[in-house]
């Protein structure tokens, strides 16, 4: 819905910049599950920051107790009761930590399984890490080979076997083609090597050469100057490296060369990891296992 207008100099700015809240992903494995799917709903309220917290393996009565007193010092410490997103399978676990946790509670999986339980007219397991279990030795193996691959290949480390990538993400340096590269691998087992884009790529006026004989392969982040800015200035401020008009030079230059060599390519600026992950693998048409996941 557009927004309206509206001219009343009578009225006082009474809007309120809302207060960080606190979010944790809690798991009785991994929390990516978890990360993966409050990361998703989380987005559709725009304005919000949230300082985001995962605490893996609460696989124990302790471990659950623990947990929930952690939360709620960090609630005491915010003024603010966190969110707590949790797909703790085993009912013991998630009521002892639903007991002691003065937060506001979103347990994933129970509120899918209950409905889920009585469309089907069977109960379900409700075994401890029955979400992560592997089903074959095969996928398993494709997803810790694509990861061992992608760290290997990560940041232009080494030109062997790029033949062998799904595939290869170019880009300036720090617009987000490592964390992209490590994401597809991860929850895909999608082998995807990244390589930077450098002035002297630009002077050169082509792709580098490891990149020309596989360019199907090739795929391009850009992000706009003043966030690239930004993100450099954490890394190493008040450099060059860092300056908005060194910003401005390289992603101009990494675009015009993209679109020289028919790369497409889209900005990582406004975009989910998700989001950048699934438009690469409909664009390339890797075909993923959806079934991969850590």
């Amino acid at each position: 819905m557009p927004s309206q207008e509206i001219d009343n100099k009578d009225t006082p700015n009474t809007e309120v910049k809302p207060k960080t809240r606190t979010v944790f992903y809690v798991s009785d494995a991994t929390a990516i599950t978890a990360e993966t799917l409050s990361n998703s709903v989380l987005a559709q309220f725009r304005g919000l920051a949230y300082s985001r917290y995962r605490m893996p393996f609460i696989n124990t009565l302790e471990k659950a107790k623990q947990a929930a007193m952690r939360i709620n010092e960090k609630g005491k410490e915010t003024g603010v009761r966190p969110i707590v997103f949790s797909t703790l399978v085993a009912s013991d676990l998630a009521s002892t930590f639903n007991e002691y946790c003065n937060a506001f509670v979103i347990e994933l999986f129970r509120a899918i399984v209950g409905p889920l339980e009585r469309e089907l007219g069977i109960p379900s397991d409700h075994s401890v890490g029955k979400s992560h279990e592997i089903g074959d030795q095969e996928r398993y193996n494709k997803r810790i080979e694509a990861i061992n691959y992608t760290l290997s290949h990560d940041d232009g480390q080494t030109n062997r076997g790029l033949e062998e990538a799904d595939v290869i993400l170019v880009g300036v340096s720090r617009c987000g083609k490592t964390p992209t590269s490590l994401y597809l691998a991860m929850q895909y087992g999608i082998k995807a090597a990244n390589y930077p884009l450098i002035p002297e790529d630009f002077e050169r006026g082509e792709l580098p050469h490891a990149l020309q004989g596989i360019k199907k392969k090739v795929f391009g982040l850009s992000i706009r100057p003043e966030r690239l800015s930004v993100i450099r200035n954490e890394r190493r401020p008040f450099s060059e490296y860092a300056s908005i008009e060194n910003c401005r030079y390289e992603t101009r230059e990494a675009e015009m060369m993209m679109n020289r060599e028919n790369i497409p390519f889209l900005s990582s600026t406004t975009k989910s990891i998700e989001e950048i992950s699934a438009t690469i693998l409909q664009k390339l048409k890797i075909k993923a296992d959806p079934h991969i996941r850590l």
